[in-house]
C-alpha cells in the first residue's frame, strides 16, 4: 500500500509540473505581449513559453505550423493580432472550445458561437500621416484617398497577403463586391501605392518621410507618436462606414499538452488587467466587453467589422484578385 501510495504521490508530482507550464503562440509584437505574459508568470508560478510570429508573414506562419503540429499539438493556447486566421484554424479543426465565465459580457460578433475563440480587444486600421509633409486640412480623410492623384508614389500600405491588411482587404471585398473591389485595386496599382514588408514598415517608411502616410494599425501608429516621431494618426471614413476594427482572439488549441493552465492564461488575457496592459501599451485601440467597446481615445469613434464566415469565403477570392490587379 505504502508503495502504491508512493507511486500515486510521484504521479501528482509529475501532474503539478506539467501543469506549471503552458505554451502559447501569438502574432501579437512581442515588446506588447511579452510584458503581459511575464506579468500572468508573476500572478501565478505558471512558466510560460511563447512562440511568436514574424511580421513579414504575420499570423500566416503561425496558421501553418499549428496546421502542421495538428496530429501532435505543441502549443496550448493560440493569441492571435486579429481573427481570420483564427476562424480559419477553427475550420481546419486544430481549436476546441472553451467558454472562459470572462467572456460573458463580450458581445456575440466578437466571439465564437460554439466556444473556440473569444476576442478581447481591437485594433483600427487608420492612416499614419507625416506631420512634417503633411498639415492636418490636408490629411486623408478616407480609404479611397489612397487612389488620389494627388498622392501618386506618395503613399504605402504593406503587402495585402498576411496579418491584418489581408483581412481588411478580404472584408473590403465582401463589403463591396467583386466589381468595386477590383476598382479599387486598379486605381492603388495606377496610383503606384508602394506595397511594403508589413504594417510596421509602413510606419518606419511614413516615420523616415519616405512616403506622405500609409495604413497601418493603430499599435503601429500609436507607438510611432509616444517614440516623438513626427506622425499623427487618423482614423479614415469617420462620416461613411467608419474604420475597419479587428480584435485580438484567443483560442484552445486541441490536443495542446496543458489543457488546465491553458484555460488560467485564456482566463487572464481575458480580464480587464491584461486587457487595460494592452491598452496603455498601444497593442490595442480598445477593450471588448460589459456589451460595448470602450477607451477614453474610442468612445466616439465608427467602427465597422465583417461577419466571420464572410472573412474566410472572402480570403481567397480577394487574395486572387489582388494578385490579377494590383501585384502583377
Amino acid at each position: 500500500m505504502r508503495a502504491l501510495a508512493l507511486g500515486f504521490a510521484l504521479i501528482g508530482l509529475a501532474c503539478a509540473a506539467t501543469a506549471a507550464e503552458v505554451v502559447v503562440y501569438t502574432s501579437v509584437d512581442q515588446i506588447f505581449a511579452e510584458p503581459v505574459l511575464e506579468r500572468f508568470e508573476r500572478e501565478t508560478g505558471i512558466k510560460v513559453k511563447a512562440a511568436y510570429d514574424v511580421e513579414a508573414t504575420k499570423t500566416v506562419g503561425l496558421e501553418k505550423r499549428l496546421v502542421a503540429e495538428r496530429k501532435h499539438p505543441q502549443a496550448d493556447v493560440f493569441w492571435n493580432s486579429e481573427h481570420l486566421r483564427t476562424l480559419r484554424l477553427k475550420a481546419a479543426n486544430v481549436l476546441m472550445p472553451y467558454r472562459s465565465p470572462l467572456a460573458e459580457g463580450i458581445p456575440a460578433d466578437f466571439r465564437d458561437t460554439d466556444g473556440y475563440w473569444t476576442g478581447f480587444g481591437a485594433r483600427m486600421r487608420v492612416f499614419i500621416v507625416n506631420t512634417t509633409l503633411l498639415s492636418g486640412q490636408d490629411a486623408p480623410r478616407h480609404l479611397w484617398d489612397l487612389a488620389d492623384p494627388r498622392w501618386k508614389g506618395r503613399v504605402a500600405i504593406a503587402k495585402p497577403f498576411f496579418g491584418t491588411t489581408s483581412t481588411h482587404f478580404a472584408a473590403l471585398y465582401q463589403r463591396w463586391g467583386e466589381a468595386e473591389f477590383s476598382r479599387f485595386l486598379s486605381a492603388l496599382k495606377a496610383n503606384e501605392v508602394a506595397l511594403l514588408p508589413g504594417n510596421a514598415a509602413v510606419r518606419d517608411a511614413v516615420v523616415r518621410g519616405d512616403y506622405a502616410w500609409g495604413l497601418t494599425d493603430t499599435d503601429d501608429a500609436r507607438e510611432a507618436i509616444r517614440s516623438g516621431a513626427g506622425v499623427s494618426m487618423v482614423f479614415p471614413d469617420q462620416t461613411g462606414d467608419g474604420a475597419y476594427a479587428i480584435p485580438h482572439t484567443v483560442a484552445m488549441v486541441a490536443g495542446g499538452p496543458n489543457p488546465l493552465t491553458g484555460r488560467r492564461l485564456i482566463d487572464f488575457l481575458l480580464s480587464p488587467v491584461a486587457t487595460q496592459m494592452l491598452i496603455d501599451t498601444g497593442a490595442i485601440q480598445a477593450g471588448i466587453g460589459l456589451g460595448h467597446v470602450y477607451s477614453l481615445e474610442a468612445e466616439n469613434l465608427k467602427i465597422w467589422q465583417q461577419g466571420k464566415q464572410d472573412l474566410i469565403d472572402g480570403l481567397e477570392a480577394s487574395a486572387r484578385l489582388i494578385r490579377r490587379h494590383l501585384v502583377e
